[in-house]
């Protein structure tokens, strides 16, 4: 083996020792945030992050040192190439003829198994080794001056299945499909409380009064009284355990899967506001009915305005006048479908009278998708059930003042846990992504559902 070779050899186990080292102090950092840490723990996940430490020192050294004598090597030669006699100096090498053979880059003799072949296709592939590509580039010249009569047959990449290094396209990774949370996103949000379980407001139930008076009779009064809402702090978390091989030697297998949690963290928050047993949309939402075996937009129309009056009615003077409609997709591109020959008699702000509302070409999952006839803005959430009535085949539409829809949550979440230490063992890194959240939908019982058979699974006819 040459210098050279040694050299890069030396760079690449210094490359090794430094991730190592940080992947002990990444783990070291994350046993620190563990409320049930011991110091005997910390104790020995200190020593080994300080033997991979010492292990980092030991490969830059040895590095220095070859690195050293490859510059004494290169000042040697080119003082010899000074100080020879020319009476005794060999002929320029472009000067004589010469019959011989370079070596060949990849030499069995020196790389059995190839490993620096395939060790140069990936760095190529995946990144910008220009080194690696001028070899690959110079073991393509050899071929076809050795071989060049096979290279050129028609035989293709099928018949060198063993041979043909398969390619994958990281950056474009499919990644599970998920509905994440787009009616979260559009309620009023607060920070949670840095401490405690539960979230405690005071609900005005008994108000005072006033009358009016007859004179010299006494004032109207009315004791004030309220009713304490407790909401409990829920933990929305997730875990995922990595092999070591998949992490160190996968192109991207972390962050992908941390994504994914990611993804399902929000699934989980957004599917608990809507469905979630009695405190969730659907189980506090007063029903607006909409019985019909052949349901048409212009029935449903006048059900959405009965809803935002009773939404309305509930909140009096609290109303924000922030109304919007969350649906399910299937129910918004139905809504989108009709057609029809009659306008509201009463226009509203910013729609054209012939139209059926409009639609703001928006992407799911990113903010208000576009309006109703009337003005109210819609929010399509696919997390709301399409399973529902006694045909298990209906959704529903609701009808919120999304400033009286409240989410808590820490300002931190989601959070992350990377623990190698749980499963060291079996050469396993657990993954947790969690955080904190509470909500309430009945500060005021003010949310209305449309159900009924009027929702079952829509048809695009047009009508």
């Amino acid at each position: 083996m040459t210098l050279a070779e040694l050299i890069a050899q030396a760079r690449t186990a210094l490359g090794t020792a430094i991730t190592t080292r940080q992947q002990e102090q990444d783990a070291l950092v994350a046993l620190r945030s563990d409320e049930n840490l011991t110091e005997e723990a910390v104790t020995a996940q200190v020593a080994r992050r300080d033997t991979a430490d010492a292990e980092v020192t030991r490969r830059q050294e040895a590095l220095a040192e070859l690195e050293a004598e490859q510059v004494r090597e290169d000042e040697l030669a080119a003082l010899q190439a000074r100080t020879t006699p020319a009476a005794n100096r060999a002929p320029a090498y472009d000067q004589v003829h010469r019959v011989g053979q370079e070596e060949r880059t990849y030499r069995p003799d020196q790389d059995r198994r190839g490993r620096q072949f395939e060790r140069d296709v990936v760095a190529a592939t995946l990144g910008d080794d220009y080194a690696a590509r001028e070899r690959l580039a110079r073991h393509m010249a050899e071929e076809h001056v050795e071989r060049g009569n096979e290279l050129e047959r028609a035989a293709g990449t099928g018949a060198f299945a063993g041979l043909v290094v398969p390619q994958y396209l990281t950056d474009l990774y499919a990644p599970a499909a998920a509905a994440k949370r787009p009616f979260a996103d559009a309620i009023r949000k607060h920070d949670l409380p840095a401490q405690g379980m539960t979230v405690n407001l005071s609900r005005i139930t008994t108000a005072t009064s006033t009358a009016i008076q007859t004179e010299n009779a006494g004032v109207s009064e009315t004791d004030i009284d309220d009713t304490l809402l407790t909401f409990n702090v829920q933990t929305n978390a997730g875990q995922q355990t990595l092999s070591r091989q998949a992490i160190e030697r996968g192109a991207g297998v972390e962050p992908v899967v941390l994504d994914d949690l990611f993804r399902r963290y929000a699934t989980t928050l957004d599917n608990t506001l809507i469905n979630q047993a009695t405190n969730g949309l659907t189980n506090v939402a007063t029903t607006v009915a909409y019985t019909d075996g052949t349901p048409t937009m212009a029935e449903l129309y006048p059900k959405i305005f009965e809803g935002l009056s009773g939404v309305e009615a509930a909140l009096l003077d609290q109303a924000s006048g922030e109304n919007i409609a969350v649906m399910h997709s299937r129910r918004w591109f139905w809504m989108q479908n009709i057609l029809g020959s009659t306008w509201p008699l009463i226009s509203q702000p910013g729609i054209a009278a012939q139209m059926s509302g409009t639609n703001l070409g928006t992407a799911y999952g990113s903010g208000v998708r576009g309006t109703l006839p009337n003005g109210t803005p819609v929010i399509v959430d696919n997390n709301i059930a399409t399973n529902l009535g006694a045909g298990t085949n209906e959704d529903e539409i609701y009808l919120v003042d999304r400033n009286e829809c409240h989410l808590w949550e820490d300002p931190s979440a989601p959070m992350y846990i990377r623990a190698e230490q749980t499963k060291a063992a079996s050469l396993g890194v657990l993954m947790v992504v969690y955080g904190y959240f509470a909500y309430t939908h009945v500060r005021y019982a003010q949310a209305r559902k449309i159900a009924g058979t009027g929702l079952v699974t829509p048809t695009f006819t047009g009508s």
